[in-house]
């Protein structure tokens, strides 16, 4: 069983903003493979499903970003998750928009719902696609920046990288990371 996890924060007024990446790709992939996310357990709204013959839990925390952890620790400790069967989907400001970057394992880095995360499961080695967002512009605060909506010359590009960060994490599950990886890294 799979565990797919798309950071983001509750709420009408963050639904398509830079921090909410991981949220949107969670409804991409409900809608590609006929999973109803609508179930509020484990601090999350959750679906249970399938993409190709493994089972599926897609998970949007409820925490807000920063406390994602609690989220997650309580899944991983529910089902006694393997590691590596946990797919992290999440923003990044160090990427452009449109440039998406798979991994096996790794650091937080500057990443507060990453590093809640970290910080409760105790463990790195969960698979993760990080979302190009860019970096603000001319002082802008970070905080406001990445709560902010994508400009209208962003949009191509970040509806294309959300559909390959929904085929990406379809292609972990159904033929392995590295092929993933291989296929839609960069």
């Amino acid at each position: 069983m799979y565990v797919v996890v798309g950071l983001g924060n509750p709420g009408k007024q963050y639904d398509k903003t830079r921090h909410n990446v991981g949220f949107d790709v969670i409804d991409i992939l409900a809608k590609d493979n006929n999973i109803q996310v609508n179930k509020i357990k484990h601090k999350a709204i959750i679906g249970e499903g399938r993409i190709g013959t493994e089972k599926v839990i897609l998970v949007k925390p409820q925490t807000f970003m920063n406390l994602s952890g609690q989220s997650l620790l309580d899944i991983y400790s529910f089902y006694k998750l393997d590691p590596e069967n946990i797919i992290v989907i999440y923003d990044d400001i160090d990427l452009d928009v449109g440039k998406l970057r798979i991994r096996k394992k790794g650091s937080a880095g500057t990443h507060n719902g990453m590093r809640s995360i970290i910080n409760n499961l105790k463990f790195d080695n969960f698979k993760r696609i990080r979302v190009g967002v860019s970096r603000p512009q001319n002082g802008q605060d970070l905080a406001s920046f990445v709560l902010s909506k994508f400009k209208k010359e962003e949009m191509d590009s970040i509806n294309e990288s959300l559909q390959r960060s929904a085929y990406a994490i379809e292609a972990i599950i159904k033929e392995g990371i590295d092929v993933s990886m291989n296929k839609y890294n960069g």
